[in-house]
């Protein structure tokens, strides 16, 4: 072999070396489809880095992407946790905080966890009600805002299938009669499935129809961390549920999803997607949050192991014929970034987010330095994530790390602008091209 021809495939080996470097250089600590993930790190005191809840002050907004501008579409709200775009276009806004009665966790970590959530802005009492936005005014804000139900138990997932309006309480999924261009609805409706509860340490849990209408799936959290109430407790819990409308059956669709939130289908492969928060308490980049595809059957590890086969040596007894058939999440968005809001921009106002995911994400109280507090967009091509993350809306914390908003559910309105839910401002911020 001559020496140009050894040369060649050395300088391909090199050139492609290099490429992959630049590659992964162009992710976060934490972000992407494959994260390097450090050792864990324990301590016997938990990271507690509590950005405190403060209002917007006097003509201060959170900061869009360049070209883009955000106006608060609905303000005055209480504890706005979710959204729903209706067909004829009017949103709904789930205000909703964690259930106030049933069982509480004890001990000193809960208590700690409870100071740290007031602190937070998130100790408020839930006020069980979903609003509906309606109209567009030429400044941005919504024409009315209606209570559209009342004394429900800590709302969160809705959809519509239909004329039948689903909600999703912390304890159980309801059904209520819909019209068109309602504002309001009285009826009692109906119970269609009761939801794992009880130790609600995980209370939300969301809800979406599959594109055909004949399928709902739900979403519900752990009791616990690191199922440190024991795995009896988890029954059902840490997994996405199917319904099957049509025969009144129920089913656990994946499992070892330690928090799912955020559910929506992606445009081009159709696919079910979830945006899941991950465990504590093992190092300020463990364990990062992630979106993942979701398949029928799937395993996640949680709690025995996470992203994929890593194993968490604080669950006892392990379960390795488990931990075996673990999957490794499509893309990870950050350690502790308490990433819960989840759509796929499928609007034409904003061409550059086309087929991509939008996740907001809450941020976080127990890492330093702080991670979240902002509404981001992953690229996606032919069905997949094809790029870095890019910011679409930021500035909810402060200099001096305050909190001034903390976004939490997000959705596409029916002009193509995107709608996002601040639960500590009591805001849904409208996201659009400036000047329009």
């Amino acid at each position: 072999m001559t020496p140009r021809a050894t040369l060649l495939p050395l300088a391909a080996a090199l050139l492609g070396a290099l490429s992959l470097s630049a590659s992964a250089q162009q992710y976060p600590v934490g972000w992407g489809p494959n994260p390097a993930l450090p050792a864990p790190q324990k301590s016997l005191i938990p990271t507690l880095n509590v950005a405190e809840a403060k209002p917007w002050p006097q003509g201060t907004r959170p900061v869009p992407a360049q070209g883009l501008a955000a106006t608060p579409y609905g303000s005055g709200l209480d504890h706005p946790r979710w959204l729903y775009v209706l067909p004829n276009g009017d949103v709904l806004v789930a205000e909703s905080n964690k259930p106030k009665d049933g069982p509480k966790e004890g001990g000193i970590r809960a208590k700690v966890q409870g100071m740290a959530q007031k602190k937070a802005g998130a100790g408020v009492e839930s006020p069980n009600r979903i609003v509906l936005l309606r109209g567009l005014k030429q400044d941005g804000t919504a024409e009315s805002k209606t209570v559209f139900m009342q004394n429900l138990n800590s709302p969160f997932g809705m959809t519509l299938v239909g004329n039948d309006l689903y909600i999703a309480n912390a304890d159980a999924l309801w059904k209520f009669p819909y019209k068109t261009g309602e504002t309001s609805i009285a009826a009692k409706g109906s119970k269609v499935l009761d939801l794992p509860a009880g130790l609600n340490h995980h209370w939300t849990k969301n809800v979406i129809a599959s594109p055909d209408g004949k399928k709902l799936y739900i979403t519900v959290g752990s009791n616990s961390n690191v199922a440190e109430n024991g795995m009896p407790a988890e029954e059902g819990r840490a997994a996405i549920w199917e319904y099957d409308i049509a025969s009144n059956k129920a089913r656990v669709f994946a499992s070892g999803l330690r928090n799912p939130n955020g559910l929506a289908f992606q445009p081009q492969s159709k696919l079910l997607w979830t945006a899941v928060n991950e465990r504590d308490e093992i190092g300020n980049d463990l364990v990062p949050d992630y979106i993942t595809s979701v398949k029928d059957g799937g395993f996640y590890g949680w709690p025995y192991s996470y992203y994929g086969q890593h194993v968490d040596d604080r669950v006892k007894p392990q379960r390795p014929d488990l931990v075996a058939k673990a999957l490794v999440p499509d893309y990870a968005v950050g350690a502790h970034t308490a990433s819960l809001g989840l759509a796929f921009y499928d609007g034409n106002l904003m061409p550059q987010y086309k087929n991509g995911a939008l996740i907001g994400q809450h941020g976080s109280w127990n890492r330093k330095p702080h991670s979240g507090y902002k509404l981001v967009f992953v690229p996606f091509a032919d069905g997949k994530p094809s790029g870095p993350p890019q910011d679409v809306l930021g500035g909810f914390l402060s200099k001096d790390e305050q909190a001034y908003g903390r976004p939490v559910g997000v959705a596409v309105a029916k002009d193509g602008a995107i709608l996002l839910a601040d639960d500590v401002g009591n805001i849904v911020w409208r996201i659009a091209p400036a000047g329009k």
